[in-house]
């Protein structure tokens, strides 16, 4: 039998340990909420209601939060919630209305953890209108990354919160990338 060299001897064993930290990711489809999303593990839901001056709305979330022995995760929430507007609440040719509510609600979320946004930029979804923001919290420790979406009168918040030192990470732009937006007749056979 051939010697092997060292390095290649040890490589399984330096790949175990990776290996079994691996999520196993799995397509999340809400057929109420009419999304779906590739997420590392099984998301769970919950419904809030609140008061705003166009009456009470309804939030939708389904989020999944790794088990805190998993020290290796990525992320510590992976995050999808929608709100239905009241019908006509945000037409489509009035580009400031839209502007505005997107403003509005970036300032709002920051300001609701105490955070700062540092960054923010127009992502639309399929020709819906869309931006992407990042907040800064926990006297920047932590990071929130947002991609907020109106498709038609339902507002769409796609989010992923991690510690500051794993900001830049794929799981991340895995879980914004895989997010659709299911259209009434159903997903495409391609999705």
């Amino acid at each position: 039998m051939p010697s092997q060299p060292l390095h290649l001897l040890l490589l399984p064993a330096l790949l175990l340990p990776a290996l079994c930290h691996a999520q196993a990711w799995q397509y999340h489809k809400d057929f109420e909420g009419r999304f779906a999303v590739e997420v590392p593990g099984e998301m769970a839901s919950s419904t809030d209601t609140v008061e705003a001056p166009v009456g009470q709305l309804v939030y939708h979330t389904a989020f999944y939060q790794p088990p805190k022995a998993d020290k290796a995760s990525d992320n510590l929430m992976y995050m999808v919630s929608y709100c239905d507007y009241p019908e006509g609440t945000f037409h489509k040719d009035s580009l400031s209305l839209t502007t505005a509510f997107f403003e509005a609600t970036m300032d709002a979320a920051a300001f609701s953890v105490n955070g700062e946004l540092l960054y923010q930029t127009e992502r639309a979804y399929r020709g819906q209108p869309g931006r992407f923001w990042r907040i800064d919290y926990l006297d920047g420790n932590a990071i929130i990354k947002t991609w907020g979406i109106l498709d038609g009168d339902r507002y769409y918040a796609v989010q992923t919160a991690t510690v500051k030192t794993r900001s830049l990470n794929t799981s991340s732009d895995r879980f914004f990338d895989s997010f659709r937006i299911i259209p009434p007749e159903g997903l495409p056979p391609d999705e």
